[in-house]
Formats: structure tokens, sequence, C-alpha cells
């Protein structure tokens, strides 16, 4: 408490004051002098003014108090010499006040008596004994009385808000013995009032004596922790009562609970806030069980009743909402636990609670929370005992739980979304009130209105679960859940698919719900959906086939129609009705047909439909054979008539003269009127072996002509140069058709018969079995070719295709990219045409031939004039496969063949022209890629002509590969460099099913990968009369004029296994499966591991477990790369990328290294895989940049262009060394001067230096690369030096620190001073940029060199003055490039200066701030350029105001003139 301040009574007599306390009195042992005693202090009393003996009431008090204990004090001090001792006198008054108070009766006026004696000095000591020798007398009064009538509780009661304490020793100790005996209604009393009794005169004793009664008493926990609470205790006192409180979390009653942790966090400061949220989170246990609560009805306006645990949760967000230390202390420790174990549910409801509570830490409570999430280490069952345990808590604060899920669902991450559906599926299961599920469907709805595809899809996806669940529940919500139809607009198709799916299961409930009313969400669906079909925009047309393929879908099901034989009737008429309807409004778009097509397949490929649907489907097919087949006799067509002046040939017939059909390609393509058929014909196929599929048991023996059949295409001498040239423009563009239309012909039958061999499931015979793969593997070659040839087709006369497959774009409001490159490139062509047509008119002409005359324009000249990169530039310019080959280049019909040769066939083709518009093809399907592993091939048998022809055919499928991986790897989850092509025609699959389909493919794709390197390594070369006799075996005409590359193709092989392998390490499904990735990484181990190349590491793991397979596949591929070194640079850089992402996803997968480990590197043996790892990657890395690239005998004819690929395998060298600034020092400082810019191929530095990769045609990557590294050296230790300031750094590693800031500025004066032997304008703009933003960083090392010059004065000054020697040269380079204008360099000048500048106003407040100012002054320097010379003009240097700073420092080297004065610092 807190007294009053007032005159300090006169101290009591030393004889009381220091006696001991007396003993209880024994109540039958009286004075006889007692009589004399009262009657002697009623006298005193009257003295003083009082009347002790009122016969009308209650003794009278005079009116002036202070008058009254002024004078009794007095009495009391001192004593005449005719009176007694003071110390008779107080016993004397002490005894009589000792019997009054035994046989007056308490009233407030003896209150009032009482108080006022106890605040008369000399006396309160013995007043207080005697009452508190009293109290004992008192202890069997009933709990629960008044307080008149509670003697025990008056007496507390006259102890309370005292103005002084005469002797606060003596009484507490009294009062503590008093306390130990006291019944426990009326111990809680006097401890709770302690603060109020003692006030500021707090001793250990009283401490240790509620310790000690704590330990025998835990129901007196709450009054002690209230007296802790409220009494002035010092730290020492302070930390004692804390740890009393720590001890009892786990023994105290769970009604006590909340008063502890509140005065827990409470008392928290600074110094023990990590102690007390470390012992809450390890001691508060949450059972997770629902409780009902102590009271169900609640009181507008009154406090929440919850039980137990949660009124332990409203103490806990109460007590962190106004401490913002306990957050901060939470959120660190929580950022520190990095495994599932540790969490628990009392960390969830940390986070959830200072989520609560508002906004100044809520962004940082979700980014941890979605971190935790995302890295695995907050489990869904976490949050279940959360929910589910304290229900009541969670209703109260429900917006908060919703806010957190829409949090979570919004991000980009899947774990983080799939966590926010589990919380809103929670939180719908969990509370089944109107009101609850109203706010979270009202959430959900929100959710589909974002812009977020990921959100949207996640929030449809749980939307379905929840309706196969809870239909019945949802139906009264139906008018919430139609807020979705709202966004229709903006869905993908597959979300458009999830929407009609959670529409169709609500439709089917409510028809199987006895309530009337619940059908208008049915009758509802219908009138949508046909509006949408009746639309004439595609766009509404697709919304609306998908929405009545997805009813036909839930009310067709044959496996779940209602009982009722009437209902049954009643959906099949409208479905048919439905269907009937769809169709006709689809006559009039081929799009929207193939989408009905597409649609429907996928239904028929997942359920069996009634049989009244299947028999109306039946009939729609039945049109396929008169309306896209042709009669055959004897293999010859009965109508050889020409179409559009065009004559026919049957291609690629499998089955001879045998085949009673053919596909009427040419008659279709040629009619104007029909020619639109043939664009749903592919998907008019695909529904038609859907459909046999299903009725014939998996079967399609059916329809197996098909995939033999011949194709009526133009005949094949219009692709030879005379027939080409005689051609129209449309008869041009009916050939291009033609083939396009065949082309996905082939890959509809391939996507429909690979299934026979996939599956195999029985429904085919051995013998068939052998028939379809052989014809398979014909059509596969067939479509190569045909592919091949429409390149070339649409090189020579570029044309848009039209779309077969209208799901290749997203949504409705974004293009696929390769449809925007086809119209920009259409339109270049357009726009080069014309401005080629002006040009001609006014460019002098120097008597062309009259075969330039006839010569037609080629794609490659139309790209040239439109300034496009053309497959050439590509060539050099990308790690490509084109790369491979650089005699491939497309030309005119003139320039590839002549008079009646027919147009070359180059395969591979790598000709960019086709790939623009191969979006609009049909996609092969996952069961395609089964085709992969047909091969059986051993190694005795790999020079087998069969297999080598068969190489272009696994070519494409693993080219096919690539792109579905690419098209499924995250947007987060991108490869160290940019490699492959961009994705192309996906198709619409999942990631679950491509999973399932490349299962199997590992051994395969680890074959073609040895085949084809084995090839290589042999060099052997196929003969083209091999090629072109295979190419003929399948049907294709004039295969003269095909030409292979072998070498191209197996160098093509291998780096596509390569990239197929990469992205599938990055694939969701093999985090979540580690079954998957051990048997990837099985597939890839080498038939010996060298284990004497691990000798670090011991022990050397087993075989068989995860460490070994990975060291197995590093082996494997480090294997590849030393072969890959002696023929092609491409190859053995695609291996190194490989190499670095086994290594990053064996320190994912197994564990992480840190840079302490890696520096030990060259100090001891390494312990751990990891490392390991990292050590031979980066001797791989610098196997590369030290190998000798030039060899005229193979692919390797220098660097050139290949700059960027150095790069990333100096970055990974670097990145991979022991030390990586000691590596910088050296090549920035010793191998970097050596390197010559002269304009060679590298032919004249190989004797220069160790590093053949180090030309000049590589020069500027390796400068930038030096570069960045030293810069992100430089930041680290900026962070380093910056979290240990607020430390206490000791000086050995200050030293340390201060010696690797002197590497970075060694490589950074070396860098820059390169600039004077080097005049490449790109050189000087980089060192300018990279010196502004070096001298930036080093900014902000100003504060730890300014704490630590004192200690080591001597590297401080060498650091500022070596650092001067760069600032020099970057103020000369700004100066030379303003002067000559060079505009590349001037925009990177202004940001430079100003961090020159700052560098100087730092040091010269560094070297004043140290008394050093001696050291430093300001000048100009003279205008000298990069050599040295003095500059006589002046004129673009006077207007620069740069003062500069100079150190003269006995020792230092100054690379200019002793009278300079730096013009920069």
């Amino acid at each position: 408490m807190v007294f009053l301040s007032r005159k300090k009574p006169p101290p009591p007599p030393p004889s009381s004051s220091s006696a001991p306390p007396p003993k209880f009195p024994q109540p039958q042992k009286k004075s006889t002098d007692e009589p004399d005693a009262v009657e002697k202090m009623t006298a005193i009393l009257a003295e003083a003014g009082c009347t002790l003996n009122n016969p009308y009431g209650p003794p009278c008090l005079p009116s002036d108090l202070h008058a009254f204990r002024r004078h009794l004090t007095t009495r009391f001090s001192s004593c005449s010499a005719e009176r007694d001792s003071v110390s008779d006198l107080r016993s004397v008054f002490v005894a009589g006040f000792s019997s009054v108070l035994s046989t007056c009766s308490s009233t407030k006026r003896d209150d009032s008596l009482v108080r006022n004696l106890l605040l008369v000095s000399p006396i309160q000591l013995d007043l207080q004994e005697t009452l508190l020798e009293k109290l004992p007398e008192y202890f069997d009064v009933v709990s629960g009385c008044s307080l008149e009538e509670d003697v025990a509780r008056l007496i507390i009661n006259h102890f309370r808000w005292l103005d002084f304490i005469a002797n606060p020793d003596v009484f507490t100790d009294k009062l503590m013995e008093v306390l130990s005996i006291s019944p426990p209604h009326l111990k809680k009393e006097i401890i709770g009032s302690l603060p109020e009794i003692i006030g500021d005169h707090i001793s250990r004793a009283v401490v240790d004596s509620l310790e000690k009664m704590l330990q025998e008493d835990s129901s007196v926990v709450v009054p002690v922790l209230d007296s802790f609470s409220n009494l002035n205790l010092d730290d020492q006192l302070q930390e004692q009562a804390l740890t009393v409180a720590i001890s009892c979390i786990r023994t105290i009653d769970a009604e006590h609970m909340p008063y502890l942790l509140r005065f827990l966090l409470l008392a928290a400061t600074q110094a023990n806030v990590r102690r007390i949220i470390s012992q809450i989170r390890q001691q508060l246990k949450f059972t997770g069980i629902s409780q009902p609560c102590a009271s169900q009805n609640k009181l507008k306006g009154k406090a929440p009743a919850y039980n137990s645990e949660g009124s332990i949760l409203h103490a806990l967000r109460s007590s962190l909402r106004f401490k913002n230390i306990l957050c901060q202390e939470i959120i660190k420790d929580l950022n520190g636990l990095e495994k599932p174990r540790d969490f628990k549910v009392i960390d969830i409801w940390l986070l959830i609670l200072m989520y609560m509570n508002g906004d100044p830490i809520r962004k940082s409570i979700e980014k941890i929370f979605k971190k935790k999430v995302v890295d695995g280490c907050i489990q869904e069952a976490l949050l279940d005992q959360c929910i589910c345990g304290n229900k009541e808590f969670v209703k109260d604060n429900f917006g908060s739980f919703i806010s957190l899920a829409e949090h979570l669902l919004s991000s980009k991450e899947e774990k983080a979304r799939e966590f926010g559906s589990h919380i809103y599926t929670r939180l719908f299961e969990g509370f089944a009130d109107n009101y609850s599920r109203q706010e979270i469907l009202g959430a959900l709805v929100t959710h589909v209105g974002s812009d977020n595809k990921f959100e949207v899809s996640s929030v449809l996806e749980m939307m379905t679960v929840l309706v196969k669940k809870y239909a019945q529940q949802l139906l009264p919500f139906s008018s919430h859940i139609n807020g979705i139809l709202d966004y229709l607009e903006g869905f993908t198709v597959e979300n458009l698919h999830k929407v009609y799916e959670v529409f169709s299961l609500l439709a089917l409930s409510a028809r199987a719900s006895p309530d009337s009313f619940r059908s208008s969400v049915s009758n509802e669906l219908m009138m949508i959906v046909r509006k949408q079909i009746s639309h004439p925009e595609l766009k509404y047309q697709k919304m609306g086939l998908v929405g009545t393929l997805r009813i036909v879908s839930s009310l067709g099901d044959a496996t779940s129609v209602p009982d009722c034989s009437s209902s049954q009737v009643s959906d099949c008429g409208e479905i048919l009705e439905l269907l009937k309807t769809s169709v006709d409004s689809c006559r009039q778009s081929n799009l929207a047909l193939i989408i009905f097509y597409d649609e429907f397949a996928a239904i028929l490929n997942q359920k069996l439909l009634q049989p009244e649907i299947m028999e109306w489907i039946g009939k729609h097919l039945g049109e396929f054979e008169s309306l896209f087949l042709a009669d055959l006799d004897n293999g010859e067509m009965a109508n050889k008539s020409s179409y559009s002046g065009l004559e026919g040939d049957l291609w690629m017939n499998l089955d001879g003269s045998i085949s009673p059909i053919c596909l009427n390609i040419l008659a279709l393509a040629s009619s104007s009127s029909e020619s639109c058929c043939l664009q749903i014909l592919p998907s008019n196929f695909l529904l038609l072996s859907s459909v046999e599929r299903l009725t014939n048991g998996g079967s399609l023996a059916g329809i197996d002509a098909l995939l033999g059949c011949p194709l009526h295409l133009p005949s094949s001498k219009y692709f030879a140069a005379a027939g080409w040239q005689s051609l129209t423009k449309k008869q041009r563009e009916i050939l291009s058709l033609s083939l396009y239309y065949a082309a996905n012909w082939i890959r509809e039958l391939l996507n429909a018969f690979s299934s026979q061999i996939d599956k195999r499931d029985g429904c085919i015979s051995q013998a068939t079995e052998k028939d379809v793969t052989t014809k398979l593997l014909m059509r596969l070659r067939n479509l190569i070719f045909l592919e091949s040839l429409l390149n070339n087709l649409i090189t020579l006369s570029p044309q848009s295709l039209p779309e077969l497959h209208p799901y290749s774009a997203t949504s409705q409001h974004t293009e696929h990219p390769e449809r925007k490159n086809e119209k920009r490139k259409l339109q270049d062509d357009d726009a080069s045409q014309r401005k080629g047509n002006m040009k001609n008119k006014f460019k002098k002409s120097k008597q062309p031939s009259v075969d330039e005359h006839l010569r037609q324009p080629t794609i490659l000249d139309a790209f040239k004039k439109a300034g496009v990169v053309t497959s050439q530039t590509q060539l050099h310019e990308n790690p490509s496969p084109s790369s491979l080959d650089g005699r491939i280049a497309s030309g005119s019909m003139h320039e590839t063949c002549s008079g009646d040769e027919s147009l070359s066939v180059k395969i591979p083709q790598l000709s960019p022209a086709l790939a623009a518009q191969r979006f609009k093809f049909r996609p092969l399907l996952p069961q395609c890629l089964s085709i992969l592993k047909f091969p059986k091939v051993q190694s005795q048998n790999i020079r087998n002509p069969e297999y080598k022809t068969e190489l272009p055919l696994y070519l494409y499928l693993l080219q096919d590969l690539h792109t579905k991986l690419d098209s499924l790897v995250p947007p987060g989850k991108l490869l160290p460099f940019k490699r492959g092509s961009p994705p192309g025609n996906l198709g619409r699959f999942k990631l679950v099913e491509l999973v399932s389909q490349i299962k199997g493919l590992f051994p395969s794709l680890r074959m073609h990968l040895n085949t084809a390197m084995s090839l290589l390594i042999k060099g052997e070369e196929t003969s083209q009369t091999i090629w072109r006799d295979e190419f003929a075996k399948a049907g294709n005409p004039n295969t003269s004029n095909i030409v292979v590359s072998d070498s191209l193709i197996y160098t093509m092989v291998c780096k596509e296994v390569l990239l197929c392998f990469s992205k599938m390490l990055t694939l969701p499904g093999f985090e979540t499966d580690k079954s998957l990735l051990l048997d990837l990484l099985e597939a890839f181990q080498p038939t010996d591991i060298p284990v004497d190349s691990f000798a670090d590491l011991q022990p050397f793991p087993s075989p068989g477990t995860k460490d070994y397979l990975f060291i197995g596949v590093y082996c494997f591929y480090e294997d590849i790369l030393n072969n890959a070194c002696s023929f092609s640079f491409d190859l053995a850089f695609e291996c190194l990328l490989t190499l670095q992402l086994v290594v990053t996803s064996a320190q994912k997968y197994i564990g992480k290294v840190s840079e302490e480990v890696i520096k030990k590197r060259c100090v001891g043996p390494i312990q751990g895989l990891v490392p390991s790892l990292h050590a031979k990657l980066g001797t791989s890395a610098e196997k590369l940049l030290r190998h000798e690239w030039i060899d005229e005998t193979t692919d390797n004819k220098g660097l050139k262009n290949k700059g960027e690929m150095v790069q990333n395998i100096l970055r990974i060298y670097l990145e991979t060394s022991g030390s990586t600034s000691d590596l910088l020092d050296e090549l920035a400082c010793t191998i970097l001067p050596q390197a010559s810019l002269s304009k060679s191929t590298g032919e004249d530095d190989a004797h220069d230096h160790e590093f053949p990769t180090l030309c000049s045609a590589t020069f500027r990557g390796w400068y930038k690369t030096l570069h960045e590294e030293n810069l992100a050296i430089l930041n680290k230790l900026v962070k380093v030096v910056s979290s240990e300031k607020r430390q206490n750094c000791q000086s050995e590693a200050t030293e340390a620190h201060l010696r690797d800031i002197q590497k970075t500025v060694n490589v950074i004066v070396s860098l820059v001073n390169l600039c004077r032997s080097h005049d490449k304008v790109t050189i000087h703009g980089m060192a300018i940029k990279y010196g502004g933003k070096y001298v930036d960083s080093f900014l902000k090392v100003f504060d730890f060199l300014e704490a630590h010059i004192q200690d080591h004065n001597e590297l401080v000054i060498q650091l500022v003055k070596d650092l001067q020697k760069a600032t020099r040269t970057l103020q000369t380079l700004c100066s030379e490039a303003k002067g000559m204008k060079q505009t590349a360099i001037t925009s990177k000048i202004p940001a430079t200066k100003r961090s020159l500048e700052r560098f100087l106003f730092h040091v010269k407040a560094l070297l004043h701030t140290t008394s050093r100012g001696s050291n430093f002054w300001m000048g100009s320097l003279k205008h000298k350029d990069l050599r040295g010379q003095i500059v006589s003009s002046q004129a673009y240097v006077d207007n620069e105001t740069d003062e500069v700073e100079e150190e003269t420092m006995s020792g230092g080297e100054d690379p200019m003139e002793a009278d300079e004065l730096p013009l920069s610092p």
C-alpha cells in the first residue's frame, strides 16, 4: 500500500521495540490488577478527550482526532518525575485495552476507537500484538457471516490502510505466525489483505511463508498470486515469486489456472519473458476434449461462461493483448520449431489467440502460421483438437478462425490451401447452427470471386467434398451457394466441372428429398444450363455444355438411380431432352461440338450411364462411318476423281489390300461446305472409342480396322518443287490442312489403342497385342513424318490452323501464350512483307537474275525482316536441342529441292514454325507414354538397327513427357536454370494420372539414356537408306528425301531424359509419396559405386537406404558428365544442372548443410552425405571450367553464345567451393587479369591461364558472375555483423569478419581496375553498376567498423585505404562515360556517384569520431583518364562538386601520383 506522507511519529521506546514478541497468553490466567488497568486506561483516554464508558452507546471520541492522537503520543512518549515510568504506563494501558476488548461488543464506533489507537506510534506494536493474540479465540466463527459478527475479520480489518507501521519487521513476523495456524477462510482473508496491511514493508520472510503455505495448501493459490501482484517486491523477490508461480503450473487445479497464467504473463519482463513462455508451453496441457460449459445460459452484457480450458484461453488472450514482448517472444520461439513433434496444442492456441487480438501483429501471425503449415510442422490433428475441444470459445471467436482460413486459402502454396480448406471443413462439421454455416458459406462464395485461380480451385474442390457428404444439410442454404453462379464467366474448364458437380449433387439430393420446395434447386439449375446452351457465344456454350454433361453424369448414373421407376423414367427423359438440345445448339459451332464430345468421353471413362442414354449416344455416333470413311476395292479408291484440282493417294496403309475402308480426308478438306467436318473428327473418334471400350469390356476389337486403314491425302507429287509452285494459294492451304487433320487423327489413334497395351487386363490376346504394338510404332512414325512435312509447308506458306483442342487456354480471360505468338508472328510476316515491298520500290537494282525474281520469300526472310529471332540464331543462343545441329535451317522449296525432287524432311524437326501452333493439336494422353516401355534392349544388342531406328519415336514421346512435366511443376519450384521449351499442348489430365503412368517408366528412361550415351560414345552413323526403309515400311510416301541426324537424335534423347528426371524430382507427388522417390532413385543406379571417392563419408550408407540411393544417382550422372565432356558442351552442362538438382533434393530429403560445415571441408573430414555431394559438385563444375572445349572433330566448335551457361557453371563452382571468398580472390586477382579480349574463340587464351572457358566470348559472363558473388558475400557479412553488434562479439570473431571484408575489397578493387586494360563499354558499365552497389552495401558496415576501430585500427584503416583504389577508378569511369556520351553507361552513373559521396562522408565521420582526423582531408583530383594521362579539358569535370577523402597512412601503395587527391572516395 501507499502510506500518507506525514511527519514521522516519535519512535517507540527501545525496551518495547527491541523486546521479542510476547507469547500467546493463556486465556484462563488473568491479572489481578485488571480493574485498575481498565480504570487507568479510562483515565488516560478521558484526559485525551475520549469517554470510554458512554452509557448511551459506544465510546465517545473527541471531534479533533488529530489532537486526540497527538495527546496520546505525547503521553506515552515522555513522563514527569511524579508519574510512573513510560513503560509501566504503556503496559497498564495495553492491559486495560485487552480487558476492555474482551468484554466490549464490536461496533463501528469501537472500530473507530481501535483504529485511532493503532495510529498512536508508542503503543501501536503492543496493540497489534494484543489484537493478534486475541485472533485465535475467534477461529471457530462460521465462515460466511457478516463482518460485524466475525471478530477475526474485524481485527484483520483494523490493520488495513494504517498510515504507518511503527515496527514492520516484528509485526510481520507476528502476523505470519498467526497466519500459519489460521483456518482456510481466514487464511485467504489475511493473505489477500497483506498488501494493504504491510504495504511497502515487505521482506523475504513474507515470500518464504507464502511459498510454504502454497506448498502445503494449493487452495490458497489465488490470494497468494493476488498478493504477489500487489506487493512492492524488489527484483530478487519478484523472481522468487515468479519461480513459486511457475512451480504451480503442473499441480494447480484447472479452475485456478487462469489466475496463475494471468499473473505470470503480467509479470513478464524482458529478462524473464523467455523463461515464462517456455515453461507455459512445456507444462500447460490441453486435453482437447469437449466439456460442457459451466453455464449454458449467457446473459447479454455478461462475460461468457467457459469450461476450464475456455477460461484458460480467455485469460491468455486478455494477457497477450497489451504485452508486446510476450507476443514477440512467442513468435520467436515458434519460429525456431522445425519438426512436427515440437508443436503442441498450446502452440496453435497461442498463435490463434494473438491473431484474435488484432492488427499490430496479425500479419506476422499469418506469415508464421502459413510457413509452418507449408513446412509440415503444424498438422491437421492439432487444429482438430483446438476446434473440437473448445467449441464454446471457438464459437465466440468464430470470425477469427474464418479470417485465418481465408488467408491460408488465398495462398499460392498448395499445402496452405489444403490446410485452409480443412479449417473450413472442421468448422462446418463442428458447428451445425444456421448462423455458423451461413458465415462459412458466405466466406467460401467470397473466395470464389478471387483472381487467384489456385484459391478458386481449392474452394470449389472443398465445396464438392462438402456437398458429397452433407447434401441434404446444404439444401436450406442453396440461396447462399447460388452466389457462385455469378462468377461462372471467369472460371476455367476444370473449375466449371467442380461448380456444376456441386449443383448437380444438390439437384440430385433435392429430387430425393420429400420436401417439394427443394426441387427448385434442380429446376433453377436446368434453367441456367438451357440458357447457356442456347447462347450464340462459344464462351457461354462451353459453360452450358459442361453443366449439361455434369448433370448427365449425376442424374444418369446407372449405379445411383432412385428406386422409383417413375422417377427413373422422368430423369432419363429429361436427360435425353437436354442432350438433344445440346447437340442441336452445337451444330453451328464445331468447337462447341468438340467440347461436347470430349466431355462426354471423359464421363464414359469414369462411369456407366443408364441404358437409354447409352443407346442414344450409340445412334448419334452411327453417322461416323458415312461421314468420314470411304470404301476401298482391293485396296484402291473406287472414285479417283480430283478434288479442287488436287489428285489424291492412299497414304500410310498398314493393312494392305485387305483394308476395306480409308479415311477420306482429301475430299472433306477440299469441299468448302464440309471442310468443317474434319475439325470434329478426332473428338468424335474419341467418343466412339470410349463407347466401344465401355460396351465391350475394354476391348476395341470392333473398331480395330481404323488403326491400320489408309488415309486419302493429296498426291505426293505436290510436295516436289515443280508441283508446289504450280499450286494456288487455296490448294496449298488444302495440302496443309490435310496433313494437319491426318496428324491429329493419328494422335487420337495412339490415345485410343495405347490403352489396349497399357492396361493389359486380358481384353486382347497376346497375338493381337503384338499386332497392335507394331501398328502403334508405325503410326508414331507416320505422325513424326506428317508433322515434319507439315512444318515445312507452314514454313513455306504460313497459315493459321483450325483449333482442335479448345481447352488449351486456361480461362476465358487469359489467352494461350502460343496463340499470342502465332498472331504476332502472322502480323509480323504481313508487315514485313509490306515493308519489303516498299523498300524494293526505292532500292537500286543490281541486275537480279531470273532465279532471284522467281525465288519465293522464305519464312527465314520474313523473320529477319520482322526482327524475330530465327531458328539459326536460337541454335547458338539457347541451350535447346536446336543448338546441337547448326546445319538445320529453314528455306524455300527452291533451296530445299529442285525439279522433281520431293521436299526434304529432316528428323528430328527443329524448326519453330509449327511449334507456335502446337497448342491447337489434339494432346497425347499419358497412356501413350507406355510406348516407351516397348523395347527390351540388352547391352549386347545396342547396335541393333531396329532399335536405333526407333529412337526418333522415343525421342518424340520423351519431348511430350517433358512438356507434360513442365505443365505440372508448381510455379514456385523453378529449376536452377531456364531449361527446356515453353509448354505446348498439355491436354486435360491431372498430376495423379501422370504420376501413375510414369511409375513404370523409370527403368525405360534409364535404358534409353544408357543406349543413347553408348551410341554417342561409339560414334557410329546409321545409313540413311536404313532410316528411309523404316519410314517406308510404315506407308510414308517419298521417303527418299528423309534426312536423319544420328548424333543429334542420340544427344537429344540424353538431354530429354535428363530434363524429365529433373522435373520429376520437383513434382509434388514425389514429396508426398516417398516410395515413388525411392523407385526413381533406384532406377538410376550405376553398376558399381566407387566407395573410394567418398572416403570422408564414414560410415558408408547401407545399400537400399535413401543416402545410398542418392550417392548412386550422383555417381551415375557424374559418369555421364565425364563422358559428355568429350563430345558435347551442352550435354555436359545439362548433366551438371541435373547433379545440382540431385544435391538440392538430397539436402531437402536428408538434411540441410550449414555454411560452417562447408567451410570445415578444408580442415578435416566431412561428416554427412550432403557436404560430400557439395564437394563433388564443385569438382564437377571445376572440371567443366578447366576443360578444353575447342575440338573441330566434334560438336564443340567453341564457346560463342555459351556465356550464360558458363556463368551458371562458374556460379555453381563458387557456391560449392570450400571457401568462396578465397576462390573469388584468386579468380578476380590472378586468373581474370590474364584473360584476353581479342576477337578469338579462345585459342589464344588457352595457354595464359588454367581455365579455357575464360576467353573473349565468355569474359563478360565471368566478370558479371564474380561481381554478383562478391556482392552476395558482402551482403551476408553485413547481416552477420549487424546481428553480432547487438551481442558481445569476441575479438577473434571481429578480426575474422574484418579479414573477410578485406577479401571482398580486394576482389572489387581488382575487378574495377580491370577497366584500365579493357576498353569494352559493357565491362565499364558493369563496373559502374556493381561498384556502386558494392559501396552501398559497404556503407552498412561502418557501424561495425566504428565499434571496433580502437581494437583493430590497422585493419579498419587498411580496408578504407584499399577500397579507395577502386573508388578512384569508378570516378574516372563515370567522367569518361559522360565525356564520351556513352549512353549505355550514363544511366547508371547518378546512383553510383551518390554512393561514392556517401562513402566519403562516412569515412570522414569514422576518422573524426575516433580522433584520427589528421589522417583525412578533402580536395580535387587532377583529371586523368584510365591510363593515368592528364586530360587537358576540364569541361565536364568542373561541373562536378565531388569531394573525397585521402588517408595518408605509412606503407600504403598509391596507384596514382603522390600529389593527387582522390576525386572520389
